[in-house]
């Protein structure tokens, strides 16, 4: 009995010792090489324009965490901007879109720059930075489909659509096209531009850089806006400004990621747009 006492004291010694040495690296993890606090990013590396995974380091791109891959594109530009104005080395992580706020939640990331809409349901669960773009809904279809002439939302009635899941363009928007045939949400925005591309539906709905980026890639689609008319999807204006997640009480970054976004005007965010989605894959 005595023996069996020892044996569960080392055992309790060495994971107590254990423990000491796992939180003694993940401390020394947080640093980078040459001393910098590390801000670790995450982003889907998959939702062109505003990020994408590449062979290499082309225009800047930074590899991703745990892969011979590199991520670039709109969020990994304001991503460098940030870490290189607070003095942090950036790191990327790839992950999809669901697991984008669970990370920032658990402290897994430091924050999300992958082209979040600051809605309230979010806003529960994170807290969000200053806007760092204006995105307007829009809807993409083909320029030789059935609704490639529609001049508002009316004269979409009864079109076949999807969109991409966990998104206003598909938990709001769908629902106000008339009749409309809505087809589970994609999991991410290629696979909705694929299903699009092979007439598995009429059309997506989608934000305007996702669009722009779109018709570069697949020539033969075109882009519906009715923002400047009174046919329109109904959206909150926290629907479409696209902000950073951070997690809950984390001021000291949020504030420093603000104070870097106060210094850039909207020439300057739709300059790095239009950067962006001249240099994405396919284009």
């Amino acid at each position: 009995m005595k023996r069996f006492k020892k044996i569960v004291i080392l055992a309790t010694l060495v994971t107590m010792m254990a423990s000491i040495l796992t939180g003694c690296g993940s401390k020394k993890d947080a640093d980078s090489a040459e001393g910098k606090k590390v801000l670790k990013v995450a982003m889907e590396c998959s939702y062109a324009p505003y990020n994408w995974t590449q062979p290499d380091d082309t225009n800047g791109a930074v590899q991703i965490q745990d892969s011979k891959d590199f991520a670039y594109g709109y969020d990994v530009m304001i991503a460098k901007k940030i870490a290189d104005e607070l003095g942090y080395e950036l790191q990327i992580v790839k992950l999809d879109w669901d697991s984008l706020v669970p990370a920032v939640q658990s402290g897994t990331v430091d924050c999300v720059i992958a082209g979040q809409s600051i809605t309230s349901e979010r806003l529960q669960m994170v807290d969000f930075s200053n806007p760092y773009y204006y995105a307007s809904i829009v809807t993409l279809t083909k320029k030789d489909g059935t609704f490639a002439s529609a001049k508002g939302i009316s004269e979409l009635a009864g079109a076949t659509c999807t969109s991409q899941l966990g998104t206003v363009w598909y938990d709001v928007c769908l629902g106000q096209i008339t009749d409309a045939n809505i087809l589970p949400a994609q999991e991410s925005a290629p696979s909705m531009l694929v299903a699009l591309d092979s007439d598995r539906v009429d059309l997506v709905v989608t934000d305007m850089p996702t669009a722009k980026a779109a018709t570069v890639a697949y020539p033969d689609l075109t882009i519906l806006d009715f923002t400047d008319t009174e046919d329109n999807f109904e959206v909150s204006e926290e629907e479409i400004n696209i902000g950073i997640s951070v997690q809950k009480g984390n001021s000291e970054l949020l504030e420093g990621i603000n104070g870097v976004l106060e210094k850039m005007t909207t020439d300057d965010y739709n300059k790095m747009m239009d950067e962006a989605i001249s240099v994405q894959p396919l284009s």
